[in-house]
């Protein structure tokens, strides 16, 4: 006779379940090698320490070179505005050094005498050389015409224009 409540002849397998709580019995085998939480901290690490040494290893000559041309091309749409603004004919001409010992520099011509620009580059060993004309033509139109600076640091340079409308800006190497 068989009933449901019956045992059977079979003993019933119990499953365990292993945790890693404080007082299980169970032995644990040690895990060999590294969490991939691990690789990806060491490796975001190597990565920092490259991009840092890069930034300073920076070549320090074009860095100055740069700083000169984004303060030039900030004092050139100064003087832009002013005289779009005055209706003033304003020019900015490179002033090379002389044998007196006054270093290079440059001029701003036409603008008023309480506007003090600077007229000093940051490294006095700065050359630049207006392309195609003696001056640069900043206004009194809104409209000027196409015009480049070469900037000389040592064996770098950079190249400074505006198409007439834009403002000034280094050029890339591969603009015509």
């Amino acid at each position: 006779m068989c009933s449901a409540s019956a045992p059977t002849g079979r003993p019933v397998a119990r499953a365990r379940t292993r945790t890693s709580a404080p007082g299980s019995d169970a032995p644990r085998r040690r895990a060999r090698g590294f969490t991939l939480v691990e690789l990806i901290v060491v490796v975001a690490l190597i990565a920092i320490a490259v991009g840092v040494a890069s930034l300073a290893l920076r070549d320090p000559v074009a860095g100055r070179l740069e700083r000169e041309a984004m303060r030039l091309a900030a004092l050139l749409e100064s003087a832009r505005t002013e005289a779009r603004s005055a209706g003033l004919v304003v020019r900015w001409r490179p002033v090379p050094a002389d044998d007196r010992g006054t270093p290079a520099g440059f001029r701003f011509e036409g603008l008023p005498p309480q506007l003090k620009l600077p007229q000093r580059w940051l490294a006095s060993e700065v050359r630049a050389e207006v392309i195609g004309r003696p001056v640069l033509l900043l206004g009194p139109e809104a409209m000027i015409p196409a015009q480049r600076v070469l900037l000389r640091l040592g064996a770098e340079q950079l190249l400074l224009g505006t198409d007439g409308l834009a403002p000034f800006a280094v050029v890339p190497e591969t603009a015509p």
